[in-house]
């Protein structure tokens, strides 16, 4: 009955063993697989979505300031051409007379 025993135990051994060097492979070849999707995220030129997504903020952001500045601009050129329109003799600055 021992012998039996030890080699069911031998038997144990072995297929632990197989199953942890299973699992070794399993996790070398997601890092090859890794390793090569990421060269060829470099190769194609592609971003991150982290990269867009900073890139998109960024672009948000400056669209917001360039149209705060157009709404500045547009006030300003009311209060110009409402200040030239005011001005008596009507020989406001730019005009020739």
């Amino acid at each position: 009955m021992s012998g039996r025993q030890r080699m069911f135990d031998d038997l144990a051994g072995v297929a632990g063993g197989a199953l942890s060097a299973l699992a070794g492979l399993r996790d070398e070849a997601e890092a090859v697989a890794r390793g090569r999707i990421d060269a060829a995220i470099r190769r194609l030129d592609l971003v991150r979505r982290e990269e867009l997504d900073a890139a998109l903020t960024l672009a948000a952001n400056a669209r917001a300031g360039q149209e705060a500045a157009e709404a500045r601009l547009a006030a300003l050129e009311a209060r110009v051409a409402a200040l030239e329109g005011v001005r008596p003799g009507g020989g406001g600055p730019g005009m020739v007379v």
